[in-house]
């Protein structure tokens, strides 16, 4: 609450848990709850013999295992995205793309390129090409989630994905878009959507800065 009033800026050093306990009115055991949960989303940050501070966004974490939107997943989390760059193109399908929507290599197909960060830098880019059966054209406001276009104008709701990370170094051109160095470590994460019918939806590559972005995983055992 403090946090999205502006109260408290980047960096600033929150009250102890005594003071929001009786500013609140609610149990210190409360508070310290919930400065766990702010901590473990990346919003707040505990610095030895100072206190609780409000995260200046290093390294933002991102739900491997949690499906949100991008801009939705930053929002939670107090970031205000900028959009860098939007571009939609028509491209013939390279083997790979042709592999894996199963067309002739050279099909024409719709690729979205977005270039996304806060308003220092950019920190992530995305492409995402759409198997050709998307009738997704470019009279859309790509600045919306695009899992929120797809829904809303087309009635294609994305169920599931099949997702790899690594890490790669930053090419000449990747590291231009996303002002690092070359041969900068990268995030690198490629992902197919599919619908309920496990229909191919969308084949996606994305590129996080790794100053900038880590991956969480939450992993539940079975009994």
């Amino acid at each position: 609450m403090l946090i999205d009033t502006g109260d408290y800026d980047l960096g600033k050093l929150l009250p102890s848990e005594i003071e929001l306990s009786n500013m609140f009115g609610v149990s210190r055991s409360t508070v310290r709850q919930s400065f766990n949960t702010l901590v473990n989303e990346g919003l707040l940050e505990r610095k030895r013999g100072k206190g609780t501070v409000v995260a200046q966004h290093g390294n933002i974490i991102t739900q491997l295992n949690e499906w949100i939107s991008f801009s939705k997943e930053m929002k939670r989390k107090g970031i205000v995205i900028k959009n860098y760059q939007v571009q939609f193109l028509e491209v013939p399908c390279d083997e790979e793309l042709a592999e894996i929507f199963d067309v002739p290599v050279g099909r024409k197909v719709k690729k979205l390129t977005r270039v996304k960060g806060d308003k220092s830098v950019p920190f992530v880019m995305f492409e995402s090409w759409f198997h050709p059966r998307i009738p997704i054209t470019d009279d859309h406001d790509f600045l919306k989630p695009l899992n929120d276009i797809l829904e809303e104008e087309y009635s294609i709701i994305p169920m599931r994905s099949s997702e790899e990370v690594q890490a790669i170094m930053a090419t000449e051109e990747l590291a231009e878009i996303l002002q690092v160095e070359k041969g900068m470590p990268l995030l690198y994460r490629k992902r197919i959507v599919y619908d309920a019918g496990m229909r191919i939806i969308e084949y996606n590559k994305c590129y996080y800065r790794h100053d900038k972005m880590k991956y969480k995983i939450d992993i539940v055992r079975s009994v």
